[in-house]
């Protein structure tokens, strides 16, 4: 017992004075610095109910679990920024009607989460928190935002479905299995590409 205190005191000792780790946190503040582009933004010219998506709450999420070294939080919002880049690239960057902060935040939060997720790793439940995550993002949605801007999809159809649903909620509850099985999948291939190595430490005990 002793010596399994010991050890542990020496691993803490040595995380706090590695280098690596303060430079590794501070990379929080790009993706802080992202959101905070976005706040800039929607302050000016309106629609700060548009914080909320999942991408933006997602680059200040980024930064604290930076700044934490909270894993799960890394990893669960590393996984949002894949479908975040594509569904910004097509509903916006296609539109033409992208900004600067916006870019910052789906370009440059996708840059930061991969290479974070190099270090951190990939587990395989971590696409069950970033669906608890989007499901709780979804009951802030529609208390706290505008329905005009039906942020996160929580509010009504997707425009160019309504003819395919007959209601909200069977719009939603397809959405919803479906973001499950992507961010399942989007997990797993991460899982692939940096899986998390289990790392086992053994006392010898003395003869």
């Amino acid at each position: 017992m002793i010596m399994e205190k010991r050890e542990n005191v020496s691993c803490y000792s040595y995380r706090m004075r590695d280098p690596t780790i303060a430079r590794f946190r501070l990379l929080g503040f790009l993706p802080l610095i992202f959101f905070l582009a976005q706040v800039a933004h929607y302050g000016r010219f309106g629609g700060l109910g548009n914080l909320a998506w999942m991408c933006n709450i997602g680059n200040l999420l980024l930064a604290i679990g930076l700044f934490l070294n909270h894993k799960e939080l890394i990893r669960a919002t590393a996984i949002w920024t894949i479908p975040g880049l594509g569904i910004w690239f097509w509903f916006v960057w296609l539109d033409g009607s992208t900004s600067l902060s916006s870019t910052l935040a789906h370009v440059g939060g996708i840059i930061v989460g991969m290479i974070v997720l190099r270090r951190v790793r990939m587990d395989h439940i971590a696409w069950l928190y970033a669906f608890v995550w989007y499901l709780f993002m979804q009951l802030v949605s529609r208390r706290v935002t505008s329905p005009d801007l039906n942020v996160n999809v929580a509010h009504h159809v997707q425009t160019g479905w309504e003819n395919t649903f007959s209601s909200f909620w069977k719009f939603w509850l397809v959405m919803t299995v479906l973001v499950a099985v992507a961010l399942w999948a989007i997990g797993l291939v991460l899982s692939w590409i940096w899986p998390a190595a289990s790392i086992k430490v053994e006392v010898e005990e003395p003869a």
